[in-house]
């Protein structure tokens, strides 16, 4: 699995993206990590990466003081803006892996079902390349899937560094392989070591939540 088919997923699945959101067995857990992202953001200047269709964009705006959201692809960009409302938000496309330089110009960055789709072998250096491009100390907030059989999509395959990955399913019939890892909290713990500080994990059963500080 590669980056390029990761961009082709999301692009040719837009319109179905949070459609994950509206399984009945997650709503309690939805309203819980809603609320707790909400209060971690209020009053900060917001980076967020692969926003994709503004569903969390939509969740921090009202409390952060500014959100602004990125995606690689223009096909969840154009949704997102379009569901959007409240003059505290903007949207660019931009690559998460080569963002520009803004030191000092976010105090929180926030990644939303990310971090599940960066090779465990890459997870460090992506996190390197975020230190350098937006300074030390800055608020990190990951939120991301934990497997739960019979509501996860199945498991199709580990590959030797220890990635999952799942087929996914489009509206066309098409099936693509997606890169879906589901980290431990001590596996977490371990990669964010060398480039974070004050690491807090919440582990819910469908949702995990971490929080920590760039160093």
């Amino acid at each position: 699995m590669n980056q390029v088919t990761l961009k082709q997923f999301y692009a040719l699945n837009a319109a179905a993206i949070e459609d994950a959101y509206d399984k009945p067995e997650r709503q309690a857990d939805l309203a819980a990590v809603r609320g707790k992202v909400a209060e971690l953001l209020r009053g900060h200047k917001v980076l967020e990466l692969a926003c994709g269709t503004g569903y969390w964009t939509r969740v921090i705006a009202p409390t952060a003081a500014s959100v602004h959201a990125t995606d690689v692809n223009e096909e969840v960009l154009a949704l997102a803006r379009s569901r959007q409302q409240g003059g505290n938000v903007t949207f660019a496309q931009a690559d998460a892996w080569d963002l520009p330089l803004s030191p000092g110009q976010y105090t929180a960055v926030f990644a939303g079902f990310w971090w599940s789709h960066v090779k465990r072998e890459e997870q460090e250096r992506f996190l390197a390349q975020l230190r350098a491009k937006l300074g030390k100390d800055v608020l990190l907030v990951l939120l991301d899937s934990v497997y739960v059989d019979g509501s996860s999509t199945v498991i199709a395959r580990t590959d030797l560094e220890g990635n999952t990955y799942q087929f996914r399913l489009l509206a066309s019939g098409e099936r693509l392989e997606v890169l879906k890892n589901f980290p431990t909290d001590s596996f977490l713990r371990k990669k964010l070591a060398t480039a974070t500080k004050e690491i807090r994990i919440d582990r819910l059963e469908h949702y995990w939540l971490l929080t920590a500080r760039l160093k």
